[in-house]
């Protein structure tokens, strides 16, 4: 991925990074693991629990660029935009306003989102 200028501008070539469903699948199944272990370590007072936060958000991440999408992880480039850009994917498609934002940015990320993503 290159450098982009400003955020709006990484936005919409995060979301054509992203462009298969599985990889987004793997993508949402790390950032549920990495609130999870957040919510269960302020519960418990169980700070140790925190260590495991990055390798479950980059190791679904990175498993899915390597296996799925076949591309560099933002991650590379503009780690902090990268993790913002993970949990408001994330929020999005919960929130099933995805769709729109995939739209926008077009290219492969228009033509996957008409495969199925729940199922």
């Amino acid at each position: 991925m290159a450098r982009n200028a400003t955020y709006a501008e990484f936005w919409p070539r995060y979301l054509r990074e992203h462009a298969r469903p599985g990889t987004r699948r793997l993508h949402y199944a790390g950032t549920a693991l990495t609130l999870a272990v957040l919510i269960a370590a302020i519960v418990w007072r169980r700070w140790e629990f925190l260590a495991a936060i990055p390798v479950l958000g980059y190791g679904f991440a990175w498993v899915a660029h390597a296996l799925v999408e076949r591309n560099k992880p933002a991650t590379f480039t503009h780690p902090l935009w990268s993790l913002i850009s993970d949990y408001r994917m994330f929020l999005l498609w919960l929130t099933g306003r995805l769709g729109p934002e995939l739209e926008r940015a077009g290219g492969a990320a228009k033509r996957a989102e008409s495969a199925p993503e729940h199922g």
